[in-house]
C-alpha cells in the first residue's frame, strides 16, 4: 500500500544548477512505497512561505507524515511556521538540518532551535559535523548523508593529473569564489597550461562580479571559464573532463558537489571548514588546507602535481568514499524513518499553544536580513 508524505523545502530544479538533495530523495521514494506532495517551487521569499503554509494546511488529509528542511536565517522562520501548522493539523514531522551557518544561528537563538528540534518525531542531518554541533539541542540526531546515484558518474583514475581545475558551487560570498583567481595566478608561472572552469548559478550578492574583476586585475581572465549554472544531468560528463576539484568555501556542511567529485575520482583540494573534515580525510581522499589561504591551496596543488603516487592514491580513495554515499545504502533508512515517524506523534511544539514567543516574532525582521543564512538554503551544491 502506498503511503504519502509532504516534503517542505526548495524545489528549484526548473532553474539550471539549483537541484538539491531533497529533490533526488523525492524522486526515489516511490521505489520504497512512498509518494510525495512537495512545496515549494516559488522563488520569492513571501510567495514561497505562503505556498508552503497553504499546501501544508489545505492538503493535510492527503499525507500521514511531513518532512521539513531546516536552514539558518529567514529559512528557519519558514520551518518554524510550517511546523506550527503541522502541529495544529496533528501531523508528525521529520526535520533535516542543513547548512554550515546553522550552529552559529543556534547559538544566537538557542531557545527557538531547541523547541523546534524537540518537537519533531525525528531529526536527521547529512553531516556528522552538524550532528555534533547540534547535539546539545537534541541528542538523537540521525546522520543520513547527501547521496548520489553512483552509476551516473564514470570513475577515471588520475595517476598523472594536469592543471585542469574545476570549481562547482553557487557564486555566493560564503563559498569564497574570489579565492580561485588568486590560486590560478600563483600557479601560472610554473604551470603555463593551467585552466579553471567555475560552474554555478549567480546568487546575486556580487560574488560573481568580484571574482571576474579579480581575475581581470590579476591578468588571468583568459584562464578562467564561467559557464553558469548547469542541469544536474550535465555534471557527471563535465566533471570527467577535469583532473583537480577546488573547493574554496568558508562555510560548509556536506556538499553534493564534493560527493560528485569523489565519485568521478577527481583529486580534491578543499578548505577544512565546517563539515568538510567529517566528509574528507586529509591525505587519504583529499588535501585539506586552511580557509582564505590561496598560498596553501596553491602549494597543495603543486604537491599533487609533483609528488609520486599521491594523485593516484587520492583518486582511488575518492571513489571508494563515494561508494559509501550511493542512494542504495541510504534510501532504506529514509523509508524506515518515515514509516516509524508516521506511526508516532511529535514530541510537542513550544508552549503558548504553538505560538512563537515574542522574541521569535522580533527575530523575523532580522532573519529576513540574514542574506547569508537565507541564501544558504537556496544554494546549489551540485549544488547543498
Amino acid at each position: 500500500m502506498t503511503q504519502r508524505a509532504l516534503f517542505v523545502g526548495n524545489f528549484f530544479s526548473g532553474v539550471p544548477g539549483t537541484r538539491g538533495p531533497i529533490e533526488d530523495l523525492v524522486s526515489l521514494l516511490p521505489a520504497t512505497g512512498w509518494s510525495a506532495i512537495t512545496t515549494s517551487t516559488r522563488r520569492g521569499r513571501l510567495g514561497r512561505l505562503i505556498d508552503m503554509l497553504r499546501t501544508t494546511w489545505m492538503r493535510r488529509r492527503e499525507y500521514s507524515v511531513a518532512h521539513v528542511d531546516v536552514y539558518s536565517g529567514a529559512a528557519f522562520v519558514w520551518a518554524e511556521a510550517v511546523c506550527i501548522a503541522l502541529r495544529r493539523a496533528g501531523k508528525p514531522f521529520v526535520l533535516t538540518l542543513h547548512g554550515g551557518n546553522l550552529p552559529a544561528f543556534a547559538r544566537q537563538w538557542p531557545g527557538r532551535v531547541q523547541r523546534l528540534l524537540g518537537a519533531a518525531a525525528a531529526v536527521t542531518t547529512p553531516s556528522g559535523y552538524l550532528c555534533s554541533e547540534m547535539s546539545s539541542y537534541r541528542d538523537d540526531i540521525l546522520v543520513l548523508p547527501n547521496c548520489i546515484d553512483l552509476h551516473a558518474y564514470r570513475f577515471r583514475p588520475r595517476p598523472q593529473p594536469s592543471p585542469r581545475l574545476v570549481w562547482l558551487r553557487a557564486f555566493h560570498s560564503m563559498y569564497n569564489p574570489e579565492l580561485a583567481p588568486k590560486i590560478v595566478k600563483l600557479l601560472e608561472s610554473d604551470y603555463p597550461l593551467v585552466q579553471l572552469t567555475m560552474i554555478g548559478p549567480d546568487k546575486g550578492d556580487g560574488s560573481l562580479e568580484r571574482t571576474q574583476w579579480s581575475a581581470r586585475e590579476l591578468g588571468v581572465s583568459h584562464r578562467i571559464n564561467y559557464p553558469g549554472g548547469l542541469p544536474k544531468s550535465d555534471i557527471p560528463a563535465l566533471l570527467d573532463q577535469y583532473d583537480v576539484f577546488l573547493n574554496t568555501t568558508d562555510v560548509d556542511n556536506t556538499p553534493v558537489s564534493v560527493v560528485e567529485a569523489l565519485a568521478c575520482g577527481l583529486c580534491i583540494i578543499s578548505t577544512n571548514v565546517g563539515g568538510i573534515p567529517y566528509l574528507l580525510d586529509d591525505g587519504r581522499d583529499a588535501l585539506l588546507v586552511p580557509a582564505r589561504d590561496p598560498h596553501s591551496m596553491a602549494a597543495a596543488l603543486r604537491r599533487l602535481l609533483t609528488e609520486p603516487g599521491l594523485a593516484a592514491r587520492l583518486s582511488h580513495q575518492a571513489r571508494a568514499k563515494a561508494e559509501t554515499l550511493d542512494w542504495s545504502a541510504v534510501l532504506p533508512k529514509w523509508n524506515a524513518i518515515l514509516t516509524d515517524s508516521a506511526q508516532r506523534p511529535n514530541r510537542g511544539l513550544a508552549s503558548r499553544g504553538g505560538q512563537l514567543p515574542a522574541a521569535d516574532h522580533s527575530a523575523l525582521s532580522e532573519s529576513r536580513m540574514e542574506n547569508q543564512g537565507s541564501t544558504e538554503s537556496e544554494s546549489h551544491d551540485s549544488t547543498s
